[in-house]
Formats: C-alpha cells, structure tokens, sequence
C-alpha cells in the first residue's frame, strides 16, 4: 500500500510539474519576450477565421504557438474584433500586443496581382514590379541585392535578408552578377500598393524558403551540391528545358560537371559568346544591356559567366528558376542514354518541334545536330 502512495504521489507531482510549465509556457507566449523582431507585414484576408489567422501567425514565426494565441483568444474574447488588411507585426510582441493592431482598422490599400513566369531573371523581375507601378526597378533591385537604396518613405536604408537561411551562404568574394539572382522565386504573388520595398523583396525570399525546403535541401547536400550551386544548376535547366526532359538535362550537365569528366564545362548557349537577341543569351539579353553595350561587360564578369570558357559552373545564377528544375538537380534521370543507347550523356541538341537528342560522345552529338537541322528544314 505504501509503495501505491508513493507511486500515485509521484504521478501527481509529475502531472503537477507538467501543467506548471505548461502554464510558464502559456504566460511566455502571451507576454512576448519584450524585444521585438525584424518587423513584417501581416496581411489578413477579408472573412480569414481567428483561427486561421493564429495558424498563420506561427507560419511567419510572429508567434511560437498557435494553440496557445486560439486559448488566449477565447479567453479574452478578441477573436471576432480582428480586423482584415495589411498590418505590421513582429516576433516577440506580446498578445496584447499583436491583437490590439489587428484590431485596429486597417488601411484598406489594393492589392495587385502579378505573376512571374519561371526563368525570369533579376531585371525581369524588377521591371515587372515597376511597371506595375510599386516601385522603381532600381531600388527593388538594391534592397534584393543588400545595397542601399531609398524606401518608400524616403528613408535611405541597407536590407539585411539574414533571416534566411540562403542569405549568409551566397559567396560575396566572387564577380556575381547580382546577389539576389536565382532567390527571387518565380510565382504569383499579391502585393499592396504602398507597401515597403523590404516587404516586395521579401515576399519573393520568403516563398523561396518556403518551396526550397529543408527535405529538398537535405537531397542536395546528400548529392554533395551546396544550395547556391545547385540554384545556380536548376537556372540553366529552366533556360535549356523548363519541362519534361528537365531531369534529363541536369543529369548531362551533372555528367559534365563530375569528377573526372572529358567535358568540364557547361558549354550552354543559354549564357556564353552568342550575340543573338532569339537565344535568350543571359549575356547578351540581360548583362549587356544593364552595362550599356556588350563591349562594357567587366571583363572578370564575362569570363565568370561564359560556359565556353570557365570550368565548372559560372559565378552565379542566370535567371531565377522554378520549383520542378530545382527538384531536377536533386533528383536527374541517372538511366539517361544517347540516342544510340550509350552512357554517360554529354551532349543534347533540340530540333524546332522540342524534341531532344542525347548524346555520349561529340561524334554521336554531331549527327545528333545533323538531325536536328534536317527536321528543322523540312518544318
């Protein structure tokens, strides 16, 4: 009987302990840790639930429970008194803190709606949110790049993105064309007009953390890539295929890039010598023309980017690729073989109605290209 007792008194204890620090637990969330984050805009949709609203609290790390904001909620009553809008946040504010802004009536500011196809580079980008009229694409591009530039309300300010994880680990000693390339993941977005540049910018890196995560991120370390240079990989399959034979292109270009390999260098006309404005040439479309002219490229610049020349992969990015090419880097058709049934894969050359042939040799990829132009002329 004693040794029940004692039994049952430890269970209490325990079952005291627990609800005790659950309870600390409880009152750290709701008082906030009194030194706030990295502000963030917060946007709730018109008709979004308090409970929908507290799970997306914790999504966007302004909160570390979201069962815990849905008890305080109920407990005070607050939940059918939030507001819809656009409304500045951050981590540490306690839920007083959080509840009374979102209670406060938000400017109702409009909402645009823009979609930014795969493979668009930085510029594209940043031209497109200019000319939707949000912000000049020159200080969209120098708050992405962590330079300084002038925000919204005039104020000249240096970004600091270190709250991603792929921030830190873009190389900086390197003749990269831009910082930001590769990062501003392609999608549709809604943005407010009125809205800080810092949040436009954001808004791109925090959808790349998002679909670029961690189970992905483990595949391409397990295959040895860091994430840059697998970003900088998927960016050449989104320009040389952007479909089905995605995985299929990465595994030539991995086969190119491995230990070993007769063919070190990438040698895509996606971003090299060619100067044809129908090649979609990351060179000749899009750095010459920022330099003003091809003959103003800085000569460490073109030497970095053309796959020609360099070995391995270029500096950086050459345009800001899509979930599917990025998965395709992690996961390549390892079975590729040419179109004679040889293996590893070199080359590939594409014919006008998309089909491609494979190549394991530069003799087989020749008559490859023979073919190729033979249906092209017959088209």
């Amino acid at each position: 009987m004693k040794k029940v007792l004692i039994i049952l008194g430890v269970l209490v204890l325990i079952g005291a302990l627990a609800l005790g620090g659950g309870y600390l637990y409880y009152r750290a969330e709701v008082d906030g840790s009194g030194a706030t984050g990295q502000s963030q805009q917060f946007a709730v949709e018109q008709g979004e639930s308090p409970n929908a609203i507290a799970e997306r609290l914790k999504e966007e790390g302004i909160i570390g429970s979201s069962l815990c904001f849905k008890l305080y909620l109920r407990q005070t009553g607050a939940g059918p008194s939030l507001q819809y809008g656009n409304f500045t946040l951050a981590p540490g504010m306690s839920y007083d803190a959080i509840i009374a802004e979102l209670q406060t009536p938000a400017e109702r500011e409009d909402i645009v709606t823009l979609t930014f196809p795969e493979g668009t580079p930085a510029l594209g980008i940043a031209q497109i949110i200019e000319d939707a009229g949000l912000c000049s694409a020159e200080e969209f591009l120098a708050c992405a790049n962590g330079e300084e530039y002038t925000e919204t309300d005039g104020s000249v300010q240096t970004a600091d993105f270190s709250q991603h994880s792929f921030w830190v680990d873009v190389p900086q000693d390197t003749p990269r064309f831009m910082r930001c390339e590769g990062y501003l993941f392609p999608e549709t977005y809604q943005f407010f007009e009125n809205d800080t540049i810092y949040n436009y910018v954001d808004t791109f890196y925090e959808e790349f953390e998002k679909r670029v995560d961690q189970t992905l991120r483990d595949e391409l370390s397990a295959a040895g890539m860091t994430l840059d240079d697998a970003v900088i990989l998927a960016s050449f399959v989104q320009e040389e295929a952007g479909n089905a034979e995605d995985a299929n292109v990465a595994e030539v270009f991995l086969n190119r890039l491995a230990e070993g390999s007769p063919y070190p260098r990438l040698e895509s006309n996606a971003s090299s010598y060619v100067q044809n404005p129908e090649d979609n040439n990351y060179l000749y479309n899009w750095v010459a023309p920022y330099y003003g002219g091809w003959e103003n490229i800085p000569a460490d610049l073109y030497a970095a980017y053309n796959t020609y020349e360099c070995e391995g992969l270029p500096a950086g990015p050459i345009s800001n690729p899509g979930i599917d090419a990025i998965r395709a880097v992690a996961e390549p058709n390892t079975e590729l073989v040419s179109e004679n049934g040889n293996s590893p894969c070199y080359f590939f050359v594409t014919d006008l109605t998309g089909k491609y042939y494979y190549g394991a040799t530069a003799e087989e990829h020749q008559a490859n290209v023979n073919q190729a132009w033979k249906v092209n002329a017959s088209l």
